[in-house]
């Protein structure tokens, strides 16, 4: 899902408190570890909306595209004592994307909702955010078959973000686009490196892309 910032209210009612209720707080506590955060994420249906509902609102809705879909991670992922983390990837003749990172002691891994299959879950087992973002690099390509991945941020802490509630707001929050866009990113590829790429061959396109033919999400 590429990112929006377009305001754009929802019109859907949603209860509104600050602390999640207790049908939130029984769905976060069954949710206790990456794996199963990420089957939750999948399960929710994939929203095609151009604006970024709040955990709550995701998972009101049971709704979510990349962007919320990490939220909805990053608040489960808080909510079992974690850091809410969210890395941003961004591409070239493509959308960009958003993921929830979790650490297992050195170690970083992350949950992402996407219609490519490469494009999900990485288990804790790389020893910096470069290298878990570069296990998205040959997963990552478009519907021209041409790998598009070019840059990645620092790390998120939703923790300290306070310009906007990602967790219990009843509005888009997508104002969060413009954090991520602030952050420090750096680059995969010299551009040497880019010209030279190939293209993605027939079966990691259909191993990726599936039945979709257009949105990665």
């Amino acid at each position: 899902m590429k990112r929006q910032r377009k305001q754009t209210k929802t019109g859907e009612s949603l209860s509104g408190q600050m602390a999640w209720n207790q049908s939130e707080q029984a769905a976060l506590r069954r949710l206790r570890t990456p794996r199963e955060i990420q089957s939750f994420v999948d399960d929710l249906t994939y929203s095609v909306d151009n604006f970024t509902r709040s955990a709550r609102g995701a998972l009101a809705l049971k709704r979510a595209h990349c962007f919320d879909g990490a939220l909805v991670a990053a608040a489960a992922l808080e909510f079992h004592g974690e850091r809410p983390l969210l890395l941003d990837l961004r591409a070239v003749r493509d959308e960009d994307h958003v993921l929830a990172v979790y650490k297992r002691g050195k170690h970083f891994g992350a949950i992402a909702k996407s219609k490519f299959s490469g494009l999900r879950f990485r288990e804790a087992v790389y020893l910096s955010v470069r290298e878990l973002a570069l296990s998205y690099f040959e997963h990552y390509f478009n519907f021209a078959k041409q790998k598009t991945l070019r840059e990645f941020s620092v790390p998120l802490d939703l923790a300290k973000v306070t310009s906007v509630d990602w967790r219990y707001s009843l509005e888009p929050v997508d104002v969060l686009a413009d954090t991520l866009d602030a952050l420090p990113h750096t680059d995969i590829l010299t551009p040497e490196m880019a010209r030279s790429l190939s293209r993605v061959d027939d079966n990691m396109f259909r191993a990726g892309a599936g039945r979709w033919t257009s949105r990665k999400g």
